[in-house]
């Protein structure tokens, strides 16, 4: 493997800023390659100080996200850690019942797993990396983009050849360089919030609900969602609206949550005893979409939530900060380890992408909120699930998007491209037909 440099010059150390899962997940393939990584994190080291209240939203991990973990050795010890879920398992406030699977053949599934757990391992793994150092409680507040100095909190100062922020949706990095001339910064928040409860195991330690599937109350403009987890629990996330009618403000008392409740999740509340105390101390949590440009500028460069923060309505915030890294990893692979040459080249390939998945993210709240209850929602997936069985390749959006790594910006055309040959064959399947019904009716 070349030896990294910077234009030429060789890189002595590159600071990634940001102990998340991206930053860990980053700072283990830029030690594997030889580079020397200062982890920077704002907090206390999660696996001694444990995570903040109601803040974890559990991961649906995917084939994006284990073919990044698989690259590390970590793939097999999340699949061990978490709960494969085939499906999604439909909650009307009154009625049975219902079950759509994520494919044709009802195998392929999405894996349920905590934050927390995965952030764990990813820290383990970065540590273990030879020359990555981890600093906790260094937070950050500001970069010098031209030089690489980094200033923090406490007056100390560093430099590195490279900056790399992986500091989530309100990163310190992005902020030093956000309102220079020519960075286009855009935020788009949701009137929605969430917000988590949780769901027990039953007294005989059972789950309460169907392991196997992601759990869904969708409710026109809202929703409620579990996911499970391996202590038996499951992991709730409302997403409302945080004022108005329906909305997290309107609730205020245990009694007011427990009516409501008991209105339009009946079937929940006896799942959730400590429903009232969940949801008056949990907090809010804002859902925002970031778009921005350019990710690099000069020693700096932004990935993950950092550089494009999406909605997690198709569960895939962590998968494509993974695929963030695998590129960037496979810049430096081209450029012959040239990390000045190879961070342009990684916001080329990685912008329409982030683009992409960020539009379906925000299209999908509607469909699991909503349109999952329309029998036309209904008929139109058993339909695609049809077509993937007798046309060779067809592919629905979900699967592309959850089972393949094909590249999101893609994803768009290929759909195009299935639809036009599975109209052509169902065309000539249906002209066949009508002549097999014409040479009979010209016999009789």
């Amino acid at each position: 493997m070349a030896e990294p440099t910077w234009a030429g010059a060789p890189v002595e150390r590159v600071a990634v800023v940001g102990a998340g899962l991206a930053g860990c997940l980053l700072a283990a393939f830029l030690g594997r390659r030889g580079i020397g990584v200062d982890l920077y994190e704002r907090r206390a080291d999660p696996r001694t100080a444990g995570a903040e209240r109601g803040r974890s939203i559990n991961l649906a991990i995917s084939a994006r996200g284990l073919d990044a973990l698989d690259r590390v050795g970590l793939a097999d010890q999340a699949l061990a850690e978490a709960l494969p879920m085939r499906g999604r398992t439909l909650h009307p406030v009154r009625g049975p019942l219902g079950f759509q699977s994520y494919s044709a053949d009802g195998t392929r599934a999405i894996n349920s797993i905590g934050r927390a757990r995965l952030n764990h391992a990813l820290l383990d793994c970065a540590e273990k990396t030879a020359d990555v150092a981890l600093h906790f409680e260094h937070r950050l507040i500001a970069v010098d983009p031209a030089t690489g100095g980094l200033t923090f909190a406490d007056g100390t100062t560093r430099r590195a050849d490279a900056v790399i922020g992986a500091d989530g949706v309100w990163s310190a990095v992005r902020r030093s360089v956000q309102f220079t001339e020519g960075f286009d910064f855009r935020q788009d928040f949701l009137p929605h919030g969430y917000k988590e409860l949780a769901i027990p195991p039953t007294p005989a330690g059972d789950f309460a609900l169907d392991p196997g599937s992601l759990h869904i109350w969708p409710r026109g403009s809202s929703m409620m969602i579990a996911l499970p987890n391996t202590d038996r629990s499951f992991t709730c996330t409302l997403f409302w609206p945080k004022e108005g009618p329906g909305g997290f403000a309107a609730l205020d008392t245990p009694a007011a949550v427990s009516g409501y409740f008991a209105a339009h999740y009946p079937d929940a509340v006896p799942l959730m005893p400590t429903l009232a105390e969940d949801f008056l101390h949990n907090p809010v949590g804002s859902l925002v979409t970031i778009r921005c440009a350019p990710w690099v500028r000069g020693r700096v460069a932004l990935l993950g939530d950092a550089a494009h923060a999406i909605v997690p309505f198709f569960g895939q915030g962590a998968n494509c900060a993974f695929e963030d890294c695998v590129e960037l990893d496979r810049c430096l692979d081209e450029t012959g380890g040239d990390l000045a040459a190879a961070l342009p080249r990684y916001q080329e390939r990685r912008k329409a992408n982030a683009e992409a998945i960020a539009d379906m993210a925000l299209e999908n709240f509607v469909e699991m909120s909503d349109r999952v209850t329309s029998p036309v929602f209904r008929w139109t997936t058993r339909a695609r699930h049809a077509l993937e069985r007798v046309v060779p390749g067809y592919v629905s959006r979900y699967e592309l998007v959850s089972f393949t790594t094909l590249p999101y910006a893609r994803i768009e055309g290929r759909l195009r491209r299935q639809d036009r040959i599975a109209a052509g064959v169902l065309a000539g399947a249906a002209g066949g037909v009508a002549a097999v019904v014409s040479r009979r009716r010209a016999r009789s």
